[in-house]
Parts: structure tokens; sequence; C-alpha cells
């Protein structure tokens, strides 16, 4: 029997998480390496303990031109640099990582000219790296601050820090743990803000680039679900019941030229929104309370920690516990029928870390057996890291996100947010592979 629209089809598709295996690979790693001024410099590391390489796990990725930035936090001992890069066309399947913007500037506890721990990282169409680094040297209760939060921001055309902005006292708490960030870019490189999301403090900061300075939120939609605390990941089973507000995605402008920021904490199912309108405005931190939205949960098993927005209002999101990345279509009403699965793979993306989205519409992921590294251990003899790629046409089509705006004609979208119109983007043109 044929439903009557593509959105019934393509949900009950979605309901079968078949595995499309859609993402292309385009590095992997047995084991981080990096590159050393020379082999003499790099034995020298390891005998010091300076470089430990089972030590080192990749997190979040980011792409500019023909670069791949890739983070390495400072959990343990042995991580010789944390923010680097690697070329994007180099013809090995496992390169050395490039210290960005180089080895001084990635020097633990050099609080003013170094990098102590970064997580994840955002370019901006200015062509500016924001990188947030947590000053942190450890992991829960190892965890030491040598140095205070501090966003950094590189011209990457020059590869020079712009500036560097310490977090307020009043911008963090005993608690606060911030790995995530998202950038907000208005008519002008200088109308920029950034959004950082405070995961065990619970808290939402927002900067201002223009007037450099910075504002907390609290709202209790940034608090972890007392219900969804607990995860399996490659049969193993763990409780991660206290991480709050972590990922977040932001829209393309709306009618009003304000954005929509999503996000969620870990340890829940559902998703929440606020319009950027709210959160530009330093005089909302007590007094935004309702303008703070909630939507439905994503379904079961669905604990994501990274999401990216496209152009077009596609959003996708990491599925750690599927070993998968599903897609919404912000067109539509966010419920989990709406929700498709673009790509799913039991070895290839346990733990799918980070999703980002270049200038060429391309959808990039990295996977790196997170859990099993912290909680249980790596096989180093075992493909362990990997960075997959592909056009975004190619992942959403067959799922419940490639609905056009001709699709939705006949169904009804809920006004869900009073202020905020819904709104229907052009359809997009199809793209080969490569």
């Amino acid at each position: 029997m044929k439903p009557k629209h593509c959105l019934v089809f393509f949900a009950f598709l979605c309901s079968q998480a078949l595995a499309t295996f859609k993402l292309q690979e385009h590095f992997q790693w047995n084991i981080l390496d990096y590159e050393y001024p020379s082999e003499e410099a790099r034995l020298q590391a390891i005998l010091t303990g300076r470089f430990k390489p089972e030590n080192n796990l990749p997190v979040g990725i980011e792409i500019w031109n023909d670069k791949m930035f890739i983070s390495v936090p400072r959990w343990m001992e042995g991580i010789p640099a944390t923010l680097n890069y690697v070329p994007l066309n180099i013809p090995v399947k496992n390169p050395r990582l490039i210290p960005y913007p180089d080895w001084e500037s990635n020097e633990l506890g050099n609080c003013e000219k170094g990098l102590s721990t970064v997580y994840r990282i955002k370019a901006d169409k200015c062509d500016r790296l924001w990188v947030l680094d947590t000053g942190t040297f450890g992991i829960e209760n190892t965890t030491q601050n040598p140095c205070p939060y501090a966003l950094n921001v590189f011209d990457l055309r020059t590869n020079q820090r712009l500036r560097r902005y310490e977090l307020r006292p009043e911008d963090t708490n005993t608690n606060t743990f911030i790995a995530n960030i998202a950038v907000d870019l208005g008519d002008t490189c200088d109308d920029a803000f950034a959004y950082m999301s405070d995961e065990l403090g619970y808290g939402l900061i927002a900067y201002s680039f223009r007037e450099n300075k910075s504002w907390r939120f609290t709202h209790s939609y940034f608090l972890p679900d007392p219900l969804r605390g607990d995860y399996t990941i490659d049969k193993l089973n763990f409780q991660w019941g206290e991480e709050g507000i972590f990922g977040m995605s932001l829209t393309p402008p709306k009618a009003d030229g304000f954005k929509l920021l999503y996000f969620s904490p870990l340890a829940s199912h559902r998703e929440f929104v606020v319009s950027t309108q709210t959160l530009r405005n330093s005089s909302k931190v007590g007094n935004s309370w309702n303008e703070f939205y909630a939507l439905a949960e994503r379904g079961p098993n669905s604990h994501t920690t990274s999401r990216v927005m496209d152009d077009k209002g596609l959003q996708f999101f990491n599925l750690i516990d599927q070993n998968a990345i599903g897609c919404w279509n912000s067109e539509m009403e966010y419920k989990s029928e709406n929700h498709g699965i673009v790509d799913k793979d039991d070895e290839e993306l346990i733990f799918p870390a980070d999703v980002k989205v270049d200038r060429n519409e391309n959808l990039w992921v990295i996977s790196d057996r997170m859990s099993n590294f912290l909680l249980s251990s790596l096989n180093y003899n075992d493909i362990n890291f990997r960075v997959m790629f592909a056009p975004i046409d190619v992942l959403v089509k067959d799922t419940v996100c490639e609905c056009r705006p001709n699709d939705l004609s006949g169904l009804r979208i809920p006004h869900r947010f009073g202020q905020f119109p819904v709104q229907l983007y052009s359809p997009y043109p199809g793209k080969s592979l490569f």
C-alpha cells in the first residue's frame, strides 16, 4: 500500500533504522601521532612522557578550506598539543597531527599564550576560528585548573590570534564544565556572538564580540533528565546522569532577523529552543524564563552530544547509543516521526563524537570510541578513530528529511513558538557523490 505523503513513507523507513552506509571514510587511525620538527624530537617526547600515544583521543573537528582541525583534550598526561590540523588533501589515511597555530601556542599552563584543553571549535564565514580553552588538565575527579576559561579567536588567513577573552567569575561556578560552542554571525564580522554550554554547571554563556563582554543564563531546561542517565554503547553499559546542556545548533536567520538556538542536555532525549534575540540581550538574563521552549523527545536511545544545522534548515545530530547520525528537517514539527537516520554503522560509527557541515554542503563526522576509551580500553591494533563525509543531499536521500516544501503542502505544521514564524526554504539542487 502506498502512503499518501512522503512523510509517512520516510517515517516508516526511519522506524526500521535501516543502515544506509552513505558516509565515506576519509581518514582513519589506530592511534594518533604528531608532526614533530624531527624524529629525534618525537622520540625525546616519548622518552620523557610528554607524548604518550595511547592517551590521545580526537574529540572535535572543524573544516576550513583545505584544513581539518582536530581537538585532543588533555584528559591524561602525554598530549603534546590540544588544537591541531591536518591537510584534507594529504595522500595518506592516517596523517600526523600538526599543532595549530604552532607548538608554542599549545603549551599546557601557559595561560596568556597557550592552550590547555580544547574540545569543540567553530570556523565562521569571516575566516576566523573560535576556540574555547577550558584551561584544564585531567578529567572528573582528576581535573586541575591551571588556567581560567578563555575564548580565543584566530584569523585563519594569517594564523594569528585576534583575541583572547577570559570568562568572568560570574560566568562559571564550582561545577562548571564547558565543552561546546556555537557562533552566531550577524550582518558584519564584528556583529558576532558565541554561545557556550556549561554541561555540569547548568548554564549558557553568551559573548558579544563587538562589546567584548559575556553574560550567563540559567534555566531548568539546562538540567539533565533523571530518567535518561543510563547508556549502552558498543555493549558497554554506564551512567552519565549528571550531564546537562551540551549539543547546540543554530538555524538560518528567521523573518525577524534572528536565529533559533536548538539545544539539549546530554542526559536527555528532549530538545529545547530559544531565540538569539533573547540570548543577545544581556538584560534578559534574569527575565527570560518564558522565552525558552520545550519540544518533543527524539525517542528511545537518542542521547546526543553534537548537532549542526545547514543553511537550508537541515539539522544533523549524533546518536551515540545507536552508532548513527540522525537528521531533522526544521520545516517540519519536532517529533520522533519526523527524524531520520542518514547513516548507521555498528563498527565505523561507534561513538560519533562530532558532526560539522562545510561550505560545500558536505557533512563530516568523527567517530572515536570515546566511551571505550574512558570506561574500558582500546585495542590499538584496530582502527579506533575515523573521519567520514558525504554530500548532504546524498545523506538525506530516501529519508524523511528529503521532503521538499511541495511535499509538505498537505501537512499542518504547528506554530509552536508564538513570535517565531514557520518558514519554508527553497528546494536545494541535487549533487553527485564526488
